[in-house]
């Protein structure tokens, strides 16, 4: 029998890359016959190099969700409800962390599968809370107070503060995009900008320049910031012997009336190229990969932060994140899924900078709501 090799195109940090090699590696002892080679791009390429392109490079492909309206459109990853069996897709869905998987279906088809769940949570270095005999904070009244002070660290370039935006209008009681006129009702819209506006004209500029990655980092490097009230999750920094100093993550704080605030879900899901000629492997090493036995062994043993639910619940692999998975669980459950047409990566690309704009410098929040809402009519032509 002749070797069929797979490649693969993931993102390059120790959750996104890790994992999946040491998949491989055992994918490949088990059948002598594949071999499967992953090559990792940057954050930042991940969100800007056009998906579609790398399908015809790659046979595998971890895909963040938003993408799967274009997907739907263009059909360049192949529907996996026509090709993986009925009862392993019911089984996804019911042990989904969240909405996880079922943010990768769209149009009637399922075009991805949950390997990676993820949302902005809280985290904190409990070592320097216990040292300042501070308070974990329970309020948003806590967290300002604690910005005031000078310890609380956040990611603020412009996806981030987006998916922050979408919290707010939440927490000021509406939903986001409920109509094609706008993206929130004036009054909403205005009181989550003062929200906003309030937070981060505490926290230091440099963090205008911070993604999640860099907040953990910096949190763990330094003793400088002991709390971040959200940013994406990553069990790593939770995990002995990955940094320096270890992260704690927790659910986020009240907000008024309204409850603890929910995070827009992000995570990664697994595709495969419509243009691979090695379909049929490339689908059977994906139902292997996020199968629950892999994902609460392998996957996660070696870094990674499972989309299946069976590994969030599983006893060994709380203990290697100090209860990472069952602490963010219900911030999971109760996650807000962003829009997923064919044009919201528009959208998403361009909408954070008028966001980010103001809360650096200020300004007018009408004009803010204004260009949000120009660059959302931008958007909706390509979903006819």
């Amino acid at each position: 029998m002749s070797k069929i090799t797979l490649q693969g195109i993931t993102w390059g940090h120790s959750r996104g890359i890790t994992p999946l090699l040491a998949a491989a590696q055992r994918y490949s002892e088990l059948n002598p016959n594949i071999e499967i080679t992953w090559r990792k791009r940057t954050l930042q390429e991940f969100a800007d190099f056009p998906i579609e392109k790398l399908t015809q490079t790659y046979d595998l492909l971890i895909i963040d969700h938003p993408w799967v309206g274009r997907a739907a459109a263009d059909k360049t990853v192949l529907p996996l409800d026509e090709y993986l069996p009925a009862e392993y897709l019911v089984e996804q869905e019911q042990h989904s962390v969240g909405y996880s998987h079922l943010s990768y279906n769209y149009g009637g088809h399922q075009w991805a599968l949950a390997i990676d769940a993820a949302t902005p949570a809280a985290s904190y270095r409990p070592d320097l809370i216990a040292k300042h005999n501070q308070t974990l904070p329970d309020t948003w009244e806590d967290v300002l107070a604690l910005a005031k002070k000078g310890k609380v660290a956040v990611p603020a370039i412009p996806i981030d503060l987006l998916m922050n935006f979408y919290t707010f209008c939440l927490a000021h009681g509406q939903e986001p995009f409920l109509t094609k006129s706008e993206v929130i009702n004036k009054e909403i819209g205005l009181k989550a900008l003062a929200s906003m506006r309030e937070f981060y004209s505490q926290v230091h500029p440099q963090f205008f320049e911070f993604n999640p990655i860099a907040v953990a980092e910096i949190m763990t490097q330094t003793n400088d910031y002991f709390y971040c009230p959200f940013a994406y999750c990553y069990s790593n920094y939770s995990r002995l012997g990955y940094a320096a100093n270890t992260l704690a993550y927790t659910d986020t704080v009240r907000f008024g009336s309204h409850g603890r605030l929910r995070t827009t879900v992000g995570g990664t899901g697994l595709a495969v190229s419509a243009y691979s000629e090695h379909q049929e492997a490339a689908l059977q090493f994906a139902q292997w990969l996020v199968s629950p036995q892999i994902q609460a062994t392998i996957y996660v043993q070696h870094g990674g932060q499972p989309g299946h639910r069976a590994a969030w619940l599983n006893e060994s692999a709380n203990q290697l994140c100090q209860n990472f998975f069952t602490n963010i669980l219900p911030l999971m459950d109760r996650g807000y899924i962003r829009p997923r047409y064919n044009g919201y990566l528009h959208f998403q690309d361009h909408a954070g900078d008028p966001l980010q704009e103001y809360l650096k410098n200020g300004g007018s929040p009408e004009n803010v709501l204004q260009e949000i809402n120009r660059i959302y009519q931008e958007s909706l032509p390509a979903e006819v």
